[in-house]
Parts: structure tokens; C-alpha cells; sequence
């Protein structure tokens, strides 16, 4: 073989050579640009540009989520008639230290509790409802025992305006009745009388049967009756209920003799 065509072969594998060289730097080359992609967060996750919106969007997130979850104030408690439990315990403890009668606090809201809430409301101003709403509940929190007129001895005072019956001891509120007096202005009389005479019992009068009465002026009398209802209602003579008049005679509270204030 020539000379010149043993260099013309040998110049041809050089070239080759080279080339498959080149092949290979750039198939490396290829190989290592893909490793470092595959090497760096999964290609399902969110790329790199995207993690202020993710941040952005937690606290969007953050600060809505106090609104979501912020507590509503229960519903106020409403007690009437029929209800039991510590809550009528409490409020027949709470209406006995402001002087309002109703017999022993047991936890059951019954008939002497109603007539107690009602006595409360009248002198308060409030509806006269016998329930324990809202509005009743409030004043309870914060009123105190009320005040008599008299200021010495053993007192019965009717006040006509508000039909409670306070009865009062040297000037302080002992104890206050719910009341109806009667229906027609002027037939319970005002003024001051005394009791003048009892009845241990029933006793029939020119204004009905009376529970147990303790008359104070001609046939008018403090006595027990079935209704007490919270409007003037009687004849004349100042209701109580029977078991506030059965109170009375046990206590000896208002023998004859007591003074009757009537305004």
C-alpha cells in the first residue's frame, strides 16, 4: 500500500475517533443535566415558583380560621312553672334574700315560686308573667330588698298601687306577698286600721268565704284564697294565697292588734 493512502486511512480513524469522542461528552453531558433534575424535588410536586402562592394561601387559610370557629353565647335561660333543678334552687334562694315569700326553696318551681316571681315583677315594674326571662332575670341581679314606709313596729302594709303586701319589722322589709285587692277602686279602703279580729278557719262574710281571715276594717279582711291573680280582683279584701295565710297563723306574724296600713 502507497504511502499517501496508509495517511489518508489512518487521518480517516482519527476522525472517527474524535467523533465517537464528541458522542460521548455530549450523551454524558445529556445524562448529567437529566440526573440533576431527577435528583431535585419530584416532578408531581409544586415547582419552586409556586411556594409563595402555597404560603400565601396558608395564611389566607390562618386567619380566617378563628371566624370559623369563635363560640356563640348560649341562649339566656328562661324558668317557669314546672321547671326543677340547682338553676330554680338558686332562684328561689336568690328572691327569699331579697324578702320575696315563697315557703322553704326546694328546686321545684311551683305555685309559691310563681306568685314570689310575680310579687318581684310588680314591685320592679315588670311584666307580671310569673316567668323568669331576660328581663327578669337582670333585675334580679341587681335589686335589693325593698323598703317599707313605716319605720318602727310591727307593720301590714297593702300598697293598692303595686298589690304586694310587705309586711314590715322597725322599719325593714321582713317579708313580701304577691296580692289582689278589690276590683272597684275604693272598696279596699286606705288608711290606717288594726286587726280587730280572726277566724281560725272558714268563715262567710258579706264579701264571701274567707280562708282563715284577720279583719281590719268593718268585713275587710287579709285572708287566703285559691286565686290570687296579678290585678285587683276581689271584693274588697286583700287575697293572699292559702299557704301564705297558713304562714301567717303558724308564724303568729300578724296577730290582732297589728296595724294595717292600707296606701
Amino acid at each position: 500500500m502507497s504511502l499517501a493512502r496508509r495517511w489518508r486511512r489512518r487521518t480517516a480513524g482519527v476522525v472517527v475517533a474524535v467523533a465517537l469522542v464528541l458522542a460521548v461528552a455530549v450523551a454524558v453531558g445529556t445524562r448529567s443535566s437529566h440526573e440533576v433534575v431527577t435528583t431535585g424535588p419530584p416532578t408531581t410536586g409544586p415547582p419552586a415558583t409556586t411556594s409563595s402562592t402555597s404560603v400565601s394561601t396558608t395564611t389566607s387559610t390562618s386567619t380566617s380560621s378563628p371566624t370559623s370557629t369563635t363560640t356563640k353565647a348560649p341562649p339566656p335561660v328562661t324558668l317557669r312553672e314546672g321547671d326543677e333543678g340547682p338553676a330554680v334552687l338558686a332562684l328561689q334562694q336568690r328572691l327569699v334574700a331579697l324578702g320575696y315569700w315563697l315557703g322553704t326553696p326546694d328546686g321545684t318551681f311551683g305555685g309559691a315560686t310563681v306568685h314570689a316571681v310575680v310579687a318581684f315583677q310588680k314591685v320592679e315594674g315588670l311584666t307580671r308573667d310569673g316567668v323568669v326571662g331576660p328581663a327578669t332575670a337582670d333585675a334580679l341581679a341587681v335589686s335589693a330588698r325593698p323598703s317599707p314606709r313605716s319605720t318602727e313596729g310591727r307593720i301590714v302594709e297593702i300598697d293598692l298601687a303595686r298589690q304586694v303586701l310587705v309586711l314590715a319589722v322597725d322599719g325593714s322589709t321582713q317579708w313580701v306577698f304577691d296580692t289582689s285587692t278589690g276590683a272597684v277602686a275604693g272598696t279596699t279602703p286606705t288608711g290606717h286600721f288594726t286587726i280587730f279580729r280572726q277566724v281560725d278557719g272558714y268563715d262567710h262574710s258579706p264579701l264571701g268565704v274567707l280562708y282563715r281571715p284577720k279583719y281590719f276594717h268593718n268585713g275587710v279582711a287579709v285572708h287566703g284564697y285559691p286565686s290570687v291573680p296579678n290585678h285587683p280582683a276581689s271584693h274588697g279584701c286583700v287575697r293572699v294565697t292559702n299557704d301564705a295565710m297558713d304562714w301567717f297563723w303558724s308564724m303568729g306574724a300578724i296577730p290582732v292588734g297589728t296595724a294595717v296600713w292600707v296606701y
